[in-house]
């Protein structure tokens, strides 16, 4: 398996590309496939705020908290049970911090899945989002700052 590996200045570039507020910033799932943000581990019950889960964004699947089990074949909007932590090592990209040190992380989704993800209610089980441009008109509307 390929990893790529990055600095997080450039893992922070790639997030504030997205153009959505922090809690909005978008993940894919390495293992299922499921597009996440702070938001919808929130609605999962994984923390009350975005400090609080935080530490789980990006790296731990939405469906630890969802009763998931195993990554399936379908996106369901559940997620999975996977966690980056855990022996495999399962994960697409490796952030290299200052201090020389690599941390896995999921892969930030591109700006339009995260726009259109945003749009969505948490844990939206629909495995097609809105296009761009409904994603920005959903996001004007709502008042999020993108």
């Amino acid at each position: 398996m390929n990893v790529r590996t990055i600095t997080l200045d450039e893992f922070l570039s790639e997030l504030k590309a997205q153009g959505v507020p922090q809690e909005h910033f978008a993940f894919r799932c390495p293992m299922c496939g499921t597009i996440q943000s702070a938001v919808d581990l929130i609605a999962a019950g994984a923390g009350a705020d975005f400090d609080a889960v935080e530490k789980h964004l990006g790296f731990s699947c939405v469906g630890r908290w969802t009763g998931a089990g195993t990554p399936k074949d379908t996106i369901d909007g559940r997620g999975c049970n996977w966690t980056l932590g855990g022996l495999l090592q399962t994960h697409k990209l490796e952030v290299v911090t200052p201090d020389g040190k690599c941390h896995p992380r999921f892969e930030p989704c591109t700006p339009a899945q995260a726009k259109a993800h945003a749009c969505l209610p948490p844990l939206d089980p629909r495995p097609s989002i809105p296009d761009s441009t409904e994603a920005e008109t959903c996001l004007e509307s709502s008042g999020s700052p993108a």
